[in-house]
């Protein structure tokens, strides 16, 4: 198991709640590709990086259980990490959690394909790519 976790913060806004009063489903999916896409950046790993290379990331599947609700004015933080690596995908887990209370709102996991963005088939994820999401720095 990969153990290089990440922690995103948000606040949650009044356009983030639905007719119910509380955060929308679909909210907690953008913020989670938030939390992916700055985890990658911090690992040296942007939009450049990505292009230079002319590959991406692109989700196949989501998986998230909803536990508690999140509220307006909520400071919440979306810890995430990757989980494994295949020959051309990974699976990224996330937990949601209220600050104030600490309750896990939420948890979820991606199944991300790597993709040749010219040909638009799965790409093998290159070893340096692996390497940044791992906390030892050793070879899968």
């Amino acid at each position: 198991m990969l153990t290089n976790v990440y922690h995103h913060k948000i606040e949650v806004v009044s356009d983030d709640i639905d007719l119910q009063g509380h955060v929308n489903n679909l909210v907690y999916l953008k913020w989670m590709q938030d939390a992916a896409v700055a985890h990658s950046v911090e690992k040296g790993w942007g939009q450049e990086q990505y292009e230079r290379l002319r590959c991406g990331w692109v989700v196949r599947s989501h998986q998230i259980e909803y536990r508690w609700p999140a509220f307006e004015k909520d400071s919440l933080e979306i810890v995430t990490w990757v989980e494994s690596f295949r020959r051309a995908s990974c699976v990224r887990k996330y937990e949601v959690h209220r600050l104030s209370d600490q309750k896990v709102l939420a948890i979820a996991e991606t199944n991300w394909a790597f993709l040749d963005l010219d040909k638009r088939i799965p790409a093998k994820v290159p070893q340096e790519i692996i390497l940044a999401f791992q906390a030892d720095g050793a070879a899968i």
